[in-house]
C-alpha cells in the first residue's frame, strides 16, 4: 500500500497535500497507470483525517486527469503526461525561485543550490 505523509501542522491545507503526495507517487513512479488508489475511508484511516478531505482531493485528481473512478471499484491512476503533473509540483519552486531572483539573488547561486540540493539526495 502507498504511503501518504501528511503535516498536520503545515499551512498548506491537507487535501492539497494529498494531491500533491499523489502526484509525487506517480512521478517517481510508485502509483503508476491503473493502479488502485486507496478507498476514501482507508486512506481517512491510515492518516486520520476526516473522509470529506480525502473525497476533495479525489475529486481535484480527478477533475485534473490524475486519477478515474469506477462506480462500485474505486479510484484508479489515470494516464498522465509526467511533463504535466511535474509542472504542477515545480510551480512552488517557480514561486521561490522567481521571489529569489526579484530579491537580487543570481541564477548562478540558484544553480548551485540545486546542484547542492541534488548532491544530498543522490538524485542527479
Amino acid at each position: 500500500m502507498v504511503f501518504f505523509e501528511i503535516d498536520l501542522k503545515s499551512r498548506t491545507p491537507i487535501y492539497e497535500q494529498i494531491y500533491k503526495k499523489t502526484v509525487e507517487l506517480i512521478i517517481k513512479g510508485e502509483l503508476k497507470e491503473n493502479d488502485q488508489m486507496p478507498s476514501v475511508r482507508a486512506l481517512s484511516a491510515e492518516i486520520s483525517v476526516n473522509p470529506n478531505t480525502i473525497t476533495k482531493a479525489y475529486a481535484l485528481l480527478e477533475k485534473d486527469g490524475i486519477i478515474y473512478s469506477l462506480s462500485g471499484r474505486g479510484s484508479f491512476v489515470a494516464k498522465v503526461e509526467l511533463e504535466k503533473v511535474a509542472d504542477f509540483l515545480l510551480a512552488d519552486f517557480d514561486r521561490c525561485a522567481l521571489d529569489a531572483l526579484e530579491s537580487g539573488i543570481s541564477p548562478s547561486i540558484l544553480v548551485d543550490r540545486i546542484n547542492t540540493l541534488s548532491k544530498k539526495t543522490d538524485i542527479t
